[in-house]
């Protein structure tokens, strides 16, 4: 019988690791169920996890397996042809270096056709022998099962799972699973709801929970608020899953902009409005979490690292060693800032900003809808310190001035996508600039600089993933190495 969502659940029967263990022998037993378990899965799992769109250790080995936690939803050894439901925390051994990574896996006697892509395989020894072990997240019946967990608040061995205070989630939602992601996975629950699962996982509170819930404290509306989630319930709890309402209708950023730009369209009223949005959640942020100012050595060190970055990628790809002593100049600007003794003010920011991150709704200001901004998980390749780390808010800017210059050159490079983009940066800047009090385009040489260090990782990026789109970051390497070198100023 699965054990209900409560502080003194027993452990599962598969895996009893995660309950509290009264006696060495119940620890003994629980460390040999886990090593039995990881044994018969492995070699389905080392084929399998390196395929996957959101493993992070592409292109290296994978040297080994070792599993951090194992605690069933629904129990998967029971006689019967009911699906059982495996909830894994499976650290992945790549050389010197480990990412831990959260799977849901399926178990069938038999899979229905329906499911059969989703197949990892049939473990030929062990508690799962000859059953067929499969991706969950494919399968509705089993994704219904974590709503189900999410509605009652509680613990279920390894995990916890929590509810924001005052909020209700109705039964029998039906579920779909979103198939257009890379670093995560996402269901969606009757177009209600929507919950994020996190596949590389690390011990902290993940941003994506953090953020939304103390924007949502400050009455904030421009993100949706968290209703639920769950986490791996440890000294240093890990983020899992979030819960949030699903927005039907919406469209994002990246597809508007697209439609424009094909359509030769102004996209002058919806990037002003946008940029409105960006900076009450700023001021939100700012609002609801401490800020501190980052000056002198500190400034210094950040115009350091952008540097170090630029060489490393100077290094890599050869293409963009002609523009290196303009694209010097850019971080050399902020280091005499830093030796001016100018500051600025750094803030929890969203982190990896651009328009693929915001969605508009039909109805808003000026006829150009209401615009939300979602997934503040940032940059997933980065350690989730470093995500956690204030920032200085034009890097969110930077980002988004990024990302229209992206957009515009999908219909190719023409003074008609120049102008567009142009118009659309300003526009941009120029609503950031009503809502706050603060206009991006004054601090010139800090938005360079961040500007410029994101080119030059999607330089890097480009060139080892997607060399088709190359001369798009490349293209603004060459403006952002000609631009003239900037004033000294009291910084944002």
């Amino acid at each position: 019988m699965t054990a209900k969502p409560d502080s003194s659940s027993p452990g599962p029967a598969l895996y009893p690791s995660g309950a509290p263990a009264s006696t060495a022998s119940t620890a003994s037993t629980a460390s040999a169920a886990s090593a039995a378990l990881l044994r018969s899965l492995q070699p389905m799992l080392t084929q399998w996890l390196p395929r996957q769109r959101w493993f992070a250790g592409k292109g290296r080995s994978l040297d080994g397996l070792t599993l951090t936690a194992a605690t069933e939803l629904l129990p998967c050894a029971a006689p019967g042809a009911a699906p059982g439901l495996l909830h894994l925390l499976l650290s992945a051994h790549q050389g010197d270096h480990a990412d831990c990574y959260q799977l849901l896996l399926g178990v069938r006697p038999m899979l229905p056709p329906h499911l059969a892509p989703a197949l990892l395989g049939r473990p030929a020894w062990g508690p799962l022998r000859g059953l067929a072990v499969y991706e969950a997240i494919t399968d509705e019946r089993l994704t219904g099962v974590l709503l189900e967990r999410l509605r009652t608040p509680g613990r279920l061995s390894a995990l916890r799972f929590a509810r924001e205070g005052g909020t209700t989630i109705p039964p029998g939602l039906p579920a779909r699973a979103l198939r257009a992601e890379q670093s995560n996975s996402s269901v969606v629950y009757g177009d209600r709801y929507i919950l994020k699962l996190f596949r590389r996982v690390s011990p902290g509170v993940n941003p994506d929970l953090e953020l939304p819930l103390a924007l949502a404290r400050t009455g904030c509306t421009r993100v949706p608020a968290p209703v639920a989630w769950f986490e791996a319930d440890a000294a240093d709890p890990v983020t899992l899953g979030v819960l949030q309402p699903f927005l039907p209708g919406s469209s994002d950023g990246w597809r508007l902009a697209l439609h424009a730009v094909h359509r030769e369209a102004d996209f002058t009223p919806a990037a002003r409005s946008l940029g409105r949005a960006t900076a009450e959640v700023h001021t939100a942020l700012a609002t609801a979490l401490p800020t501190a100012e980052l000056r002198g050595p500190a400034l210094a060190s950040v115009a350091r690292d952008m540097a170090a970055r630029l060489k490393a990628a100077c290094d890599a790809v050869p293409q963009l060693r002609p523009y290196r002593v303009g694209l010097r100049e850019a971080f050399a600007a902020v280091h005499d800032l830093a030796d001016a003794g100018k500051g600025c003010v750094v803030q929890r920011i969203h982190g990896d900003l651009h328009l693929g991150q915001v969605l508009r709704t039909a109805h808003g200001d000026e006829g150009t809808g209401s615009w939300s901004v979602i997934d503040f998980e940032g940059e997933p390749a980065k350690e989730l310190a470093e995500r956690r780390r204030p920032q200085p808010v034009l890097q969110d800017v930077a980002g988004m001035l990024r990302s229209f210059d992206y957009a515009a050159c999908q219909r190719g490079a023409s003074d008609f996508s120049r102008r567009w983009a142009q118009a659309s940066r300003d526009a941009y800047c120029a609503g950031y600039a009503e809502a706050s009090g603060s206009d991006p385009r004054e601090y010139a040489a800090l938005l360079r600089a961040y500007e410029t260090d994101k080119a030059v990782y999607e330089v890097l990026y480009e060139a080892h993933h997607r060399p088709d789109w190359l001369p798009i970051p490349l293209a603004a390497i060459r403006r952002l190495a000609q631009a003239p070198r900037s004033p000294r100023r009291t910084l944002p």
